[in-house]
């Protein structure tokens, strides 16, 4: 097993609408994909934006493109024009992400083009 941060071995995209953020994760193949399905759970998103990602996380599935999607809510202290933080878009939760870290297996990774 090793530990590998998403960057490695997917893409990502996100934006916002008030206080929530929407992130896409795509994973480079089915074998990997199906590693995101166990392992890149909602619980797991919000515990990687911890102290940022107040409310629900959700997360769809889009298999045909090997995607997931996680809704975050209350997300931007309030939204664009309400929040005080520094950065108060949700563009950079996609980037974030792919800092996530999760415990793959050796065999998975030797197919993954950098």
């Amino acid at each position: 097993m090793a530990i590998v941060k998403l960057k490695d071995i997917a893409q990502s995209r996100s934006g916002d609408k008030g206080n929530i953020v929407n992130i896409g994760v795509f994973a480079s193949n089915q074998a990997i994909y199906e590693e995101f399905l166990a392992k890149l759970t909602p619980d797991r998103v919000k515990e990687h934006f911890s102290g940022l990602v107040e409310g629900e996380v959700i997360r769809y599935e889009v298999p045909n493109i090997f995607g997931l999607n996680f809704v975050c809510k209350e997300a931007l202290d309030g939204g664009g024009s309400s929040s005080t933080r520094l950065d108060n878009l949700g563009k950079c939760f996609g980037s974030n992400m792919l800092r996530l870290e999760l415990e793959i297996d050796d065999h998975l990774l030797k197919d993954i083009k950098n």
